[in-house]
């Protein structure tokens, strides 16, 4: 009986280094990157995103970069799960014995190696009102009620994103239920091996590496990307640390300096959150760099 095909997963937080090490792997294993980037999606979105460079996507064949537009609507992980599962299948039958996936959107990859959680159906006129709030408050108003009444969601979830926000309070208003009550869904079985890798460094590390990261951002030409974007400021895909904190800035609310500090901050406050995410997973392998 020939050995079931294997799903590699390198996962980890923003800047540890996932890019170069996805490529030397998908090279050591003749894959392509299979991308598990919920930002990274988006063609307007290269600078903030920090997608991979015009050599790094020369060197193997990647998917989910960059192949959709912020005005094509929300991209969920509902979708993902669908696209990833049939494009990893199809590269099974073209031959591939190994595939490499990479990335650090835990729902993303919660949602190829679990499958989603069954959570009841929208309730449209609650989520227009949560969203009539969020444009006339800010997400801040609709964070605070969240946290008050779901405190354990608000650890996994990313709370600068008003989409993700809203889908969970509006679960725990509709059932009386806190969201993350819905998180115990049978695992759904795949017919493949998944190998999670997850790759760390010390904090302070980590931490200076996001600092320079954000520095090289703006040498490349972050702020005019975001002002590009400013007029559709209002799109989920955009609610993103590194465009926020510089619509923010153009609104006269503060500086460039001030600015460049909140994203470093904020961007440091992710890696915090993806780490949390994955602190209870058992089934990653994890590799200090």
């Amino acid at each position: 009986m020939s050995p079931k095909p294997r799903l590699i997963i390198l996962l980890g937080p923003t800047a540890v280094g996932k890019t170069e090490l996805s490529l030397e792997f998908a090279e050591k294993y003749s894959s392509p990157v299979i991308s598990c980037d919920s930002r990274q999606l988006y063609k307007e979105m290269s600078i903030g995103t920090a997608v991979p460079t015009e050599e790094q996507l020369a060197r193997v064949r990647h998917y989910f970069i960059q192949d959709r537009s912020i005005h094509d609507g929300l991209y969920t992980a509902g979708r993902y799960e669908i696209e990833a599962l049939e494009l990893i299948h199809k590269l099974f039958e073209q031959g591939h014995d190994t595939l490499i996936m990479a990335g650090g959107s835990g729902f993303y990859i919660d949602a190829v190696c679990k499958g989603l959680d069954d959570l009841p159906q929208a309730d449209m006129a609650l989520r227009e009102e949560l969203t009539r709030r969020w444009k006339e408050e800010g997400i801040e108003s609709l964070s605070s009620q969240l946290r008050s009444i779901d405190p354990e969601s608000c650890l996994s979830i990313d709370m600068a994103n008003g989409q993700r926000v809203i889908r969970a309070l509006e679960v725990c208003l509709m059932t009386g239920k806190p969201f993350s009550s819905f998180k115990t869904s049978p695992k759904k079985q795949r017919n493949f091996e998944i190998h999670k890798i997850g790759f760390i460094r010390p904090r302070d590390v980590l931490y200076e590496r996001i600092n320079r990261r954000v520095d090289l951002m703006f040498a490349q030409g972050l702020v005019e990307e975001a002002r590009s974007l400013y007029k559709h400021r209002k799109l989920a895909a955009l609610q993103t640390v590194g465009y926020k904190e510089l619509f923010d800035a153009f609104d006269g609310l503060y500086d460039m300096d001030k600015a460049k500090e909140l994203i470093q901050r904020n961007s440091r406050h992710y890696a915090k959150r993806q780490m949390t995410w994955w602190g209870k997973d058992k089934d990653i392998e994890w590799r200090e760099l």
